[in-house]
């Protein structure tokens, strides 16, 4: 097998750095001798294949010599001084740079197998493991590049594996590593970990789409030939010198647009590039010539076309997609690119490699990577392990838009970003001094969810004014970044400490009012795990928890009542009609009480009446708070039940025509049912009395932010009888 790796580098590497290739080879064989993988295999064979990939990308002979190296000193009797003293100190950082990776997975992998115990020790092994992976990365990026090759080669030998483990690698490979290979811009490795991936996590459904495509093979290929000899003969016509060949669909691509058309009520037939060719020509010239002819002959769908040549992507990716309308009106997708492009595009950044043999650095590779050093500097200020490892999976690996500035310049975001998202990448001081922006030219909100191709211009005021609070709350969608934020999180922690305590003890005792519900700052302090109520206020008041994680924790009810309340409690039952739990007792008829309308996570208590059973309270009702036979009163809790519960809102505003339409539409699309509706008015202000079904103290949290948002509204506030 080594010769066929030497015939492979044989045909891009000078003859006189072959043999450090075979010279790692001899070495490692030597050292993994008698090592047997779980598959069966000998070990020797795993590096081996790392390398074999590695040389289709077409790496120089040091990264090739590095990938037969890279598990000695992991798992046999070699150390990183031994490889240095053999091969080179650029050889030996390769594998120390990969072995440090290796031992990263392992720690966060304990982690998700329950071996480290304490709070997020887990997300602080897989934030370890990504950590070093970026750093790494922009070192020496050939190590991620043995990395995502390593991982490929065991994603081919998943089968030795328990169901339990093959799926966790699966997953991980499928969230991490492809997106990575796709990042860099190395297609052929990117699908290869997709479907390797797709095919351990949904088997019924690979089986599924492979049994579809072998179905209709023939019939496909037969289209695609005649379309592909048509169009290459019309390139021939117009002088164009071009190589016109079918692109293979892969499976877990046409899964994810199986799954997207679905939700569209569209099929299988529906998706665009189930047909698809490629055109690769010598010039860039020749690639808008190619675009003409294509054009020509068949009909473009609109919004089907993208220049990625003039707007090249953030991963080096350059080339012209489009889709038309062929024989019998099958929407065919075509990409255009020169060789190079193309090899760039299969490749990525090992086609454009910074450390080629006997050559200078490549500058403008260089340049290119800039996307590696802002993401590092995005999440250098990241401490949260838990939030810097959701980081990952928003910013930097999920599904991307493409947006332009005013200039003309291609920005990558992720799906769901906002103009606040732009305004944070474009810079942070952009992002403090934001006050509105226009998309294709038009005013929109700051909540507008941008789409590919729109045209973002931002509108900033000349004195820095700062972010909002609002901007942090996930419920009202101002950001979808972790990267934005974050960068939010950091203003409101340079604010004067001071400052950030009162606000959050306003904020706090607003909340509490808003809610009507009776908790003391030191209760939920204690619960979240602050060394104090003054801590808690801060870190409220600079935006490093918000609303919405206070009102989750005052709904779990995890404060323990106190002494004297359990004294006089002492049986829980179940109520089933109700969605409530009664200590010992069996089923009772169990109805919520009118004085106080209790919902799901409020504190309560039960009443035992005479004749209707038991009446649930609220803890803090004047009436059980008055309440002298204390024997009545039992221990009640939420049951998991799913129950809709009747509230009182009591909405302050402007007078103004249109208020209670705006008020009630709101109400209607938030899911939410009113059941009564009272409006009165007091000089130039209108009091509005709701009363609405919820399912919860979450759900009334996001309805009062959305109401608070209303023009006009002074204050929202829970009702009392």
């Amino acid at each position: 097998m080594v010769d066929t790796l030497l015939d492979k580098a044989r045909t891009y590497i000078p003859a006189d750095r072959l043999g450090i290739i075979g010279q790692a080879y001899a070495y490692a064989a030597k050292a993994h001798d008698g090592q047997v993988r779980r598959s069966g295999e000998p070990f020797i064979e795993h590096p081996l294949q790392t390398a074999l990939y590695l040389a289709d990308l077409r790496l120089d002979a040091n990264a090739l010599a590095a990938a037969l190296l890279h598990d000695v000193v992991e798992d046999c009797d070699v150390c990183l001084e031994d490889i240095e003293n053999e091969f080179g100190g650029e050889i030996a950082g390769m594998v120390d740079g990969v072995t440090k990776l290796t031992k990263a997975e392992i720690d966060a992998e304990e982690g998700r197998n329950g071996f480290l115990l304490r709070g997020n020790e887990v997300d602080l092994g897989q934030a370890a493991s990504l950590r070093k992976m970026l750093v790494t990365m922009a070192e020496d990026v050939r190590v991620v590049l043995i990395k995502l090759a390593d991982r490929l080669h065991n994603m081919r030998t998943l089968q030795a594996l328990s169901p339990d483990r093959r799926r966790a690698i699966a997953k991980e490979t499928l969230e991490v590593f492809a997106p990575l290979a796709h990042r860099l811009g190395i297609w052929e490795v990117k699908w290869r970990l997709e479907d390797l991936a797709f095919q351990h996590l949904n088997n019924d459904a690979y089986q599924e789409i492979s049994s579809m495509l072998n179905a209709k093979r023939q019939e496909r290929e037969d289209y695609i030939e005649s379309v592909r000899s048509l169009l290459q003969s019309e390139l021939d016509k117009a002088g164009i010198t071009a190589e016109v060949t079918g692109r293979p669909k892969h499976i877990y691509s046409i899964h994810k647009k199986t799954e997207k058309y679905r939700r569209q009520n569209l099929g299988v037939n529906d998706i665009h590039d189930l047909f698809a060719l490629r055109i690769l020509v010598d010039s860039v010239r020749d690639c808008y010539l190619a675009l003409g002819v294509v054009h020509s002959n068949w009909r473009p769908l609109p919004g089907q076309f993208d220049d990625y040549i003039a707007n090249p992507k953030d991963n080096l990716y350059r080339s012209l997609h489009t889709t038309v309308l062929c024989i019998d009106a099958h929407p065919v997708e075509v990409q255009i690119r020169t060789r190079e492009m193309h090899n760039l595009a299969e490749y990525g950044v090992a086609a454009h490699w910074l450390y080629k043999e006997g050559k200078t650095a490549d500058v403008e590779f260089d340049k290119k990577m800039t996307w590696l050093r802002q993401i590092l500097e995005w999440q250098r200020d990241v401490s949260n392990p838990h939030e810097y490892v959701e980081s990952f999976k928003t910013d930097i690996f999920k599904n991307q838009v493409f947006v332009y500035t005013p200039k003309g310049d291609l920005k990558e975001l992720p799906a769901g970003a906002t103009p606040l998202d732009f305004a944070f990448r474009i810079h942070t001081d952009v992002g403090y001094r934001c006050i509105g922006a226009k998309v294709n030219g038009k005013l929109v909100a700051l909540t507008y969810q941008l789409q590919n191709g729109d045209t973002v211009e931002i509108m900033t005021s000349k004195a820095v004014r700062g972010p909002s609070l609002d901007w942090l709350n996930p419920s009202l969608g101002y950001l979808s970044t972790n990267s934005a934020r974050t960068k939010v999180r950091q203003w409101f922690n340079r604010q004067e400490r001071r400052a950030s305590l009162e606000r959050g003890r306003d904020i706090f005792r607003r909340q509490l009012r808003r809610l009507n519900q009776a908790m003391t700052d030191g209760e939920l302090a204690s619960v979240l795990g602050f060394n104090g109520a003054d801590e808690f206020m801060v870190a409220l008041g600079g935006g490093e928890i918000t609303v919405e994680q206070v009102v989750e924790r005052i709904a779990s009810r995890e404060i323990p009542p106190d002494a004297d309340f359990e004294k006089i409690y002492k049986v829980p039952t179940t109520g089933p009609a109700s969605g409530v739990e009664v200590l010992g007792v069996g089923d009772l008829l169990t109805r919520m009480a009118n004085c106080c309308t209790p919902v799901l996570g409020d504190d309560i208590v039960g009443y035992i009446t005479r004749t209707r059973g038991v009446t649930v309270h609220r803890r803090n009702c004047s009436n059980i708070l008055a309440e002298r036979e204390t024997e009545r009163l039992v221990n009640v809790a939420w049951s998991r039940a799913h129950e809709l519960y009747p509230v009182r809102v009591r909405l302050e505003a402007q007078d103004r025509v249109g208020l209670l339409r705006d008020i009630t539409s709101l109400v209607s699309e938030e899911g939410v049912n009113i059941a009564s509706c009272v409006s009165e008015e007091e000089k130039d202000t209108s009091i509005i009395s709701l009363t609405v079904y919820v399912d919860g103290i979450s759900q009334l949290n996001r309805l009062f932010s959305k109401m608070e948002s209303v023009r006009g509204v002074i204050g929202v506030s829970r009702g009392r009888v």
